[in-house]
């Protein structure tokens, strides 16, 4: 383990220095990391608009979407590097000033291309979290390092939630895309603002050469497997398009595998995505991944079904969404303060599993119930408790067994595998809801819908099972 160089300040001055410096970094990495969640979701309702106003097709449109996630799964594990080896509130401080400039470029396009260069930018900022998580780990005291996180990854929900409740406040009120990210540029600014003058400069700081290589490698690779995940579903998943993109994939990770092994400083230590103590973790964020990205688009789309046209739904507007995840947003913050209590009784792997039960019971609440508001309002509040409590246990699980100055890269990889499984369960909810329509229409059946509910319910069962494995082999260990 390395220790930080003689000229940097510490935090840990005696119990009321620490104490204070602790709340005011913690305040201000939760504010940045609800501002990077709210690009995430902020265009998701604008889809449609976007259509009309480029006239465009729904495949060049999603593109606003994917090429956001995109940038974030490349910049997330090449930012988290530069974290360990030269301070992880300098590539804190870049995330969100990226965010500040792409989302100025968004809010003056003009044309479509120009919207996606913007988006890419803010996608990079999906980096801020596992950043911030390293940060927490350096600086925290032990016994604090579990809630926080927890409070941390907790805001990935609650931005989120904001960022539907936002665009439907505005999109009622105005035409056109430019005033939502006018708005995400100010709170991103805010955001940078708070980090520069609140977070402290502290914690191991590798240095070395960074692994150029091995980043574009990587890059090349997950840009080739998320592309053929992302437009599977429109370009037809047995199309020479989509074959080339996953063989392309595979090539390119084989040939990463190889550069990482002889490199000197590898840009990722393979130990840390699939050693023994690693891989459960990062399997289960795959898992939760999958499930907290499918309730963003299945949920917008069910409330806003027209229940006198199709049967189903509850006949929402675009800000109904928000209101319904609200009760999310209250027990999320909630029970991920909670989770570092019950981490430190039950150990951090029985904890992810409990949150994962709870996640997996909300979305098999909606499948076997989901006529009235009530029943949105109950799953969103379950949901919350599950994550809020799963997602502070997964950030703790993802970096208790590496070395201090390993931390930033492996949180990186279990966000990144987190995105992929939320592009993976766009892909799969995609697939069923095409593949059931009403005669006649390309409107998805209730039975489709349902049926996803099921899927993304096993989904978080399969992330606790994962987890209690976990916790049997490993035993409990908690920092």
């Amino acid at each position: 383990m390395s220790s930080a160089p003689p000229t940097e300040v510490s935090v840990h001055t005696g119990p009321s220095g620490q104490t204070a410096h602790a709340g005011l970094t913690l305040l201000a990495l939760a504010t940045a990391g609800a501002v990077v969640s709210v690009q995430q979701t902020l265009v998701i309702p604008l889809l449609p608009r976007l259509m009309t106003q480029f006239d465009a097709s729904v495949t060049s449109v999603t593109w606003v979407f994917t090429a956001s996630l995109l940038a974030g799964a490349v910049a997330t594990p090449l930012l988290s590097r530069f974290g360990d080896m030269y301070g992880k509130k300098k590539m804190i401080l870049v995330t969100m000033g990226l965010l500040v400039a792409g989302s100025v470029i968004c809010a003056l396009s003009g044309s479509l291309g120009v919207l996606i260069a913007g988006r890419a930018l803010q996608g990079t900022s999906a980096a801020m979290i596992p950043l911030a998580i390293g940060m927490i780990r350096d600086t925290f005291p032990p016994e604090r390092v579990t809630t926080a996180i927890g409070i941390v990854s907790a805001t990935m929900g609650v931005g989120g939630t904001i960022g539907m409740i936002v665009t439907g406040l505005v999109a009622d009120h105005v035409t056109g895309h430019h005033p939502m990210f006018w708005i995400a540029a100010g709170l991103a600014a805010a955001g940078l603002v708070l980090i520069a003058f609140s977070a402290p400069d502290v914690g191991g700081r590798t240095g070395g050469r960074p692994d150029l290589l091995g980043a574009a490698v990587l890059a090349g690779w997950l840009v080739c497997l998320l592309m053929a995940i992302s437009v599977g579903n429109s370009w037809g998943w047995s199309s020479a398009g989509v074959l080339g993109l996953f063989a392309g994939s595979a090539i390119l990770c084989a040939l990463w595998v190889l550069v990482e092994l002889r490199v000197r400083e590898p840009l990722v230590r393979l130990g840390l995505l699939i050693g023994p103590k690693s891989l459960s973790a990062n399997i289960a964020s795959v898992l939760l991944g999958f499930s907290m990205f499918a309730a963003f688009t299945l949920i917008s789309n069910f409330v806003q079904s027209p229940k006198d046209e199709v049967g189903y739904g509850l006949s929402g507007s675009v800000l109904d969404v928000g209101l319904y995840m609200l009760p999310s947003t209250v027990t999320m913050l909630i029970f991920s303060s909670l989770a570092g209590r019950v981490a430190a009784r039950v150990g951090p792997a029985f904890t992810l599993a409990i949150g994962s039960f709870f996640a997996g019971l909300s979305y098999l609440w909606l499948a076997v119930s989901n006529a009235h508001g009530y029943d949105m309002l109950a799953f969103s509040a379950l949901q919350g408790v599950g994550f809020g409590i799963a997602y502070a246990a997964l950030g703790t699980l993802a970096v208790q067994h590496v070395p201090m100055d390993q931390s930033g890269i492996a949180s990186g990889i279990n966000s990144l595998v987190r995105t992929t499984g939320g592009s993976i369960a766009g892909a799969v909810t995609a697939a069923v809801l095409s593949g059931r329509t009403i005669a006649g229409t390309s409107v998805p059946t209730l039975g489709a819908y349902e049926l996803c509910f099921f899927i993304v319910a096993a989904g978080a069962a399969l992330a606790a099972a994962v987890a209690v494995v976990h916790g049997l082999r490993h035993g409990p260990r908690t920092s």
